[in-house]
């Protein structure tokens, strides 16, 4: 990977602290969105990552790479768009399922 690339590239990376009894729901809409994360222009690459073992807290940690930030906005919005196509409401699905999550933008440091 180029140095050029490495600067210019965005990471977002959500974690969440997921109730067992919730994981399949969540699930579900985490993956249904990284289905259209993928499709978007800009997208590099993702993981959904569930905790196997440490004692951190949080249990789901989501990565997502983009070629640049201005790639960001635009999935957003795809994704903004899907959500609302698929009657999902993240705010009150997180809050039903009583999921706790911290989200973030970040960039690699030189």
């Amino acid at each position: 990977m180029s140095p050029d690339r490495i600067a210019a590239s965005r990471y977002r990376v959500d974690k969440f602290i997921v109730p067992q009894a919730a994981m399949a729901d969540f699930s579900d809409a985490v993956l249904r969105t990284h289905e259209v994360l993928r499709r978007q222009p800009g997208f590099v690459r993702d993981f959904v990552l569930e905790q196997v073992s440490g004692p951190g807290e949080f249990n789901v940690v989501t990565f997502v790479e983009w070629a640049n930030e201005h790639a960001i906005a635009g999935a957003v919005e795809a994704v903004r768009r899907f959500h609302l196509s698929a009657g999902i409401d993240g705010k009150a699905l997180a809050e039903r399922l009583g999921v706790q999550g911290d989200i973030g933008i970040y960039a690699a440091r030189a």
